[in-house]
């Protein structure tokens, strides 16, 4: 059951992007607002310290924020990519630089699984791999 109150963090910030986001929070971190990757990305979102910088997170484990910056980000890789939540999943997890260099999901198969955990997390066939979740 998804933590009512990510839930409702995620959904007062921008409410097209609610299923795929929380996706996304299932897919880095489980929820978990105090998880830390080898990669150093901190936070429900899972943040790496330059995205965190980039968008204004002081403090990754505050959830709330956590969660508005990687909301800012997402934004921001609609406006790359525009719905293709395939390509913006990808970015999010390989980078926005790895997508537009292999004009698509990276052939990395960590970012690959990535994508097809947050589409099947967001509702959708990943088999399918259509472009925008629910």
């Amino acid at each position: 059951m998804i933590n009512e109150e990510y839930q409702q963090l995620i959904s007062g910030i921008w409410w097209p992007t609610l299923f795929p986001a929380l996706a996304i929070a299932i897919a880095e971190s489980n929820l978990n607002s105090t998880a830390v990757s080898p990669k150093q990305a901190q936070g429900v979102m899972q943040l790496i310290p330059e995205t965190q910088a980039r968008f204004g997170v002081t403090r990754p484990f505050d959830a709330q924020q956590n969660i508005r910056g990687a909301m800012i980000y997402l934004k921001w890789l609609e406006k790359q990519f525009g719905p293709d939540w395939v390509r913006i999943s990808a970015a999010y997890n390989a980078g926005e630089q790895a997508v537009i260099r292999h004009g698509g999901v990276p052939p990395y198969q960590e970012t690959q699984e990535y994508v097809q955990r947050v589409l099947y997390y967001s509702g959708q066939d990943p088999a399918k791999s259509t472009r925008q979740p629910r």
